[in-house]
């Protein structure tokens, strides 16, 4: 009903207006649709579980709500079966995610074992994060995952940073544990994505085309070959389905945040803390931790990359606790070769719950997916290839050879979200 409005008559006297009995009624009336619309039963009661309930909103495990269901929300999560959503920002701006839900290790390789490092902040475990299934647009001065638009490029790691951070709490830029967290997912599950890995097609299949931003023909070598968000087919689906994560193989290569490698030396920030909005994230930042080569500890870094006994990357050679691959080699043959001192078990499966040594040997379980390498930097992670890759571009294409001023026209990011 419309709200009822009390005639208070004229003034002073009220003369006119309406009487006790029948303003007070008005007032229930009021009352009762109020009560009802907020999930109250025929007794008049009201909880906050049942209010809730009516109005569609979820809370996590700390009674903080996330979901509140609108319109858009409601038909995104109709359309997906549950499995993506709609967040609002700081400024109310919808951005589409993904909800991926906590797994443990053995459901990747039943000799693994823990709850995926994606999912712990500051050593709570999470029941789910929320990644961009698209790749991230700032606008106005947040960083967005929206359908069909161009992603943003050309901006260097702290731009994009910052623009995720502005999103509000909970949200952040992409982090390397939780870009591994899916790619575990696609190895185990058999549904690596293709994308945009040759100007607007498939170097796969080029049958497999996305709508290239620039208007040109998919194929077309000319102009810059970024595709429109998610305009591809299901096969550049993170689950190959319509409601998966879309353009993690190709199109833009994607800034990860909470790895490095510093001068060859392999460092992160502790499980998915680098989702933390007061986090330092900077270069001289204490919160960066090596990885110890024998008991896979978490260890200070000496600030030089040269940490004695901590996992380090090399192109060539059998040093101690160092993993060997040639520059822009097949991600799945990384080696451990020190016939003195390997790097042991226990921090092989950190780095491979981290996307940073490959589940089985070989190349072909991946895809052909590279890694390349710049020992003499801070290089921040960048993920998944870009537009003119090829057969070197997918969700295990790893990429450290760059420093965190870098911009390219092929280089973007994605937001994501965790409850904190």
């Amino acid at each position: 009903m419309a709200k009822q409005l009390i005639n208070q008559g004229a003034t002073p006297t009220g003369a006119g207006g309406d009487t006790f009995r029948t303003g007070s009624a008005k007032l229930q009336a009021n009352d009762n649709e109020l009560y009802t619309h907020l999930g109250a039963a025929a007794d008049g009661i009201l909880t906050p579980q049942k209010t809730k309930d009516a109005l569609g909103i979820t809370t996590d495990n700390n009674n903080l709500t996330i979901l509140i269901k609108d319109s858009l929300r409601q038909s995104v999560e109709l359309a997906s079966g549950g499995l993506q959503t709609v967040m609002y920002t700081a400024k109310g701006q919808p951005t589409y995610m993904n909800i991926i839900q906590k797994y443990d290790m053995s459901t990747i390789n039943p000799s693994l074992s823990g709850t995926h490092p994606a999912f712990i902040v500051d050593g709570v475990e999470k029941p789910e994060i929320f990644i961009g299934t698209y790749q991230g647009k700032i606008v106005s001065g947040e960083l967005l995952s929206l359908p069909n638009v161009e992603p943003t490029h050309s901006a260097n790691y702290d731009n994009f940073l910052n623009a995720a951070r502005a999103n509000g709490n909970g949200h952040h830029l992409i982090t390397n544990a939780e870009w591994s967290a899916v790619a575990l997912q696609c190895y185990k599950n058999n549904t690596q994505p293709m994308g945009n890995s040759y100007y607007g097609r498939s170097s796969e299949d080029p049958l497999l085309t996305g709508r290239r931003a620039d208007g040109l023909n998919p194929g077309n070598t000319s102009g810059s070959a970024r595709t429109l968000t998610g305009s591809g087919p299901v096969q550049w689906r993170h689950n190959g389905k319509n409601n998966g994560i879309a353009d993690l193989s190709g199109n833009v290569n994607e800034w990860n945040s909470g790895m490095r490698l510093l001068n060859g030396e392999i460092q992160i920030i502790e499980n998915n803390n680098a989702s933390k909005l007061a986090i330092n994230l900077g270069a001289a930042s204490t919160e960066w931790k090596a990885i110890d080569g024998a008991t896979g500890n978490l260890v200070t870094p000496n600030g030089l990359g040269t940490t004695v006994g901590t996992v380090k990357y090399a192109n060539s050679g059998t040093a101690d606790y160092t993993l060997v691959i040639s520059q822009w080699g097949a991600f799945g043959s990384i080696k451990n070769p020190s016939a003195t001192k390997p790097v042991s078990t226990v921090a092989l499966n950190k780095l491979k719950a981290l996307g940073l040594f490959p589940m089985v040997d070989g190349s072909a379980a991946f895809g052909g997916d590279t890694i390349g390498f710049n020992f003499a930097i801070e290089a921040i992670p960048i993920r998944g290839g870009g537009w003119s890759d090829a057969a070197a571009a997918g969700v295990f294409c790893l990429t450290l050879s760059l420093a965190r001023s870098s911009t390219y026209s092929d280089l973007g990011s994605r937001p994501a979200f965790v409850s904190l």
